[in-house]
């Protein structure tokens, strides 16, 4: 039962991920307004815990609840799917620490001003985290099959 439990969890918490990266991209639209940027930190910040929350689950799955550390250790479809999850970690730091940036406009009540090159790369930044994302339940789905054992 906790193996499912987890499983059900790790899942759920991906799922949100996606989710909560789709409002960001929707949101994150110049000109900005107050409500908006508030949101997008907000929503940004579930990201953060989100993350935390896929990458807790999934230690758990490999450690204790999965098919064991050594069949994980040898797919190297397993080492792609960290290697891509690490990837799109790296490409969230940009959007962060700009809606972080933002905290001491937002609390004078005061409307971020994000230049247009912000703009471009924060939008692209999301939708390559997004199409990142989009590839790691197709890895998942052929390691379950047996694919990508080394040696």
């Amino acid at each position: 039962m906790a193996a499912a439990f987890v499983a059900y969890l790790h899942f759920l918490s991906i799922f949100a991920l996606f989710a909560l990266l789709s409002v960001e991209h929707v949101l994150f639209k110049a000109p900005l307004d107050l409500r908006r940027a508030r949101s997008l930190m907000l929503t940004d910040l579930a990201y953060g815990i989100c993350a935390v929350l896929v990458l807790a689950t999934g230690v758990a799955r490999v450690l204790w609840f999965g098919k064991g550390v050594a069949y994980y250790m040898g797919n190297g479809l397993f080492h792609a799917k960290v290697g891509l999850f690490v990837l799109v970690g790296l490409l969230s730091i940009l959007p962060t620490v700009v809606f972080i940036k933002w905290r001491g406009a937002v609390k004078a009540g005061q409307v971020p001003e994000p230049s247009l090159r912000q703009v471009t790369l924060v939008t692209w930044s999301i939708r390559l985290e997004l199409l990142l994302l989009l590839a790691i339940p197709l890895l998942a789905a052929l390691m379950a099959r047996g694919y990508g054992m080394i040696g």
